[in-house]
């Protein structure tokens, strides 16, 4: 049986340096739930063009907007790139270029060109979900996000700052504070 054997990492991306190649609509709906999900993100974005809808969202964040083509120069100082040209060998050359300087890549639609995937996030406060298909059905994460917006609940995080609080009162070794706090949470997922 096949199965997902990705490895979920929540990363800080503001402290990271990112790099998205390419300024069509691909490219904005990367830099949309890049920037939805962490609008503190360091972003930088190389094309020829860019959509008027990616112009008025750099604004919002941290986002640099370069009109050029791409040249592996841009890879330097950056930990993680998206490639999203409508022009394959471009984003194949990305690829290598990242392959050989050991940066993380993600070539939009193409899974045996990709390091990590950008699947489905549902956030509510401190709680964030991410929802992985391992690159086979975007539509189904979409579906499950959803899904997961509608199930948890909106005071999760009221949740999670009292449990944060009533952790820094318990006493004891850490086996004994997270068999204390194992205990207190169990009932959230009794049925």
């Amino acid at each position: 049986m096949e199965r997902n054997n990705l490895y979920p990492i929540f990363l800080k991306t503001k402290n990271l340096q990112v790099l998205i190649v390419g300024g069509g609509l691909v490219a904005e709906e990367k830099l949309t739930f890049l920037l939805k999900s962490s609008p503190d993100a360091h972003v930088t974005m190389v094309s020829p063009m860019f959509r008027e809808g990616t112009v008025k969202l750099a604004k919002k964040g941290c986002v640099t907007l370069v009109k050029d083509v791409y040249d592996k120069r841009y890879l330097h100082g950056r930990h993680m790139v998206v490639a999203t040209t409508d022009v394959p060998e471009v984003n194949v050359q990305v690829w290598k270029d990242c392959r050989a300087e050991a940066k993380l890549v993600n070539v939009a639609d193409n899974p045996p060109y990709c390091d990590f995937y950008m699947g489905g996030i549902v956030t509510k406060g401190n709680v964030k979900v991410a929802i992985s298909t391992n690159g086979k059905s975007p539509t189904t994460a979409k579906r499950l996000r959803q899904f997961f917006e509608d199930v948890i609940p909106e005071n999760v995080d009221d949740l999670v700052k009292n449990l944060n609080e009533y952790r820094k009162t318990i006493k004891g070794n850490f086996e004994e504070k997270v068999e204390k706090l194992n205990e207190f949470t169990k009932s959230l997922v009794e049925k």
